[in-house]
């Protein structure tokens, strides 16, 4: 799934991200999502996105799409975080398709500012979970007798 990614596009990749975090609940519509995290220029953040449904709170996204090999160091996660203060942000979304060194996630968990680190694996995770870019193949279920709910209580 990984390498589909890196393989595709920028854009593909904006898409997916948006798809993935609407799917998640975050965002309102689709459209709104997309526009809000289409943005470019903004000083080290690639994207804000609500947090819920009526736009109460905002998440700042930040996407890199690496190959596996090329690790997210503290300086990378350290300058998003430089943004978010910059912008009074209190949330915030890094995502990339590769990993995150373990200076970068030590960083991040020592922050006044909530900032959620999401690598390849969890974002593959993710997006099956919530079923973004993946279909159902076959389902099977068996159905039993719940003996348990046949059993009266005197």
């Amino acid at each position: 799934m990984i390498d589909r990614i890196v393989g595709g596009s920028p854009s593909f990749f904006e898409t997916l991200i948006v798809d993935l975090l609407v799917a998640m609940g975050y965002g309102g519509s689709h459209a709104d999502a997309a526009t809000r995290i289409g943005r470019s220029g903004d000083g080290g953040v690639d994207g804000v996105i609500s947090e819920d449904r009526l736009g109460l709170d905002r998440i700042y996204v930040q996407a890199k799409r690496y190959a596996p090999g090329n690790v997210v160091g503290r300086p990378e996660v350290q300058s998003f975080v430089g943004s978010l203060v910059g912008l009074g942000a209190t949330k915030g979304v890094f995502v990339t398709t590769s990993s995150f060194s373990q200076h970068a996630r030590e960083y991040a968990r020592h922050l006044t500012q909530r900032v959620v680190l999401l690598d390849g694996g969890e974002l593959s995770t993710l997006m099956v979970e919530h079923g973004v870019g993946v279909r159902t193949a076959r389902v099977f279920q068996l159905n039993r007798l719940d003996e348990a709910y046949f059993t009266e209580d005197e």
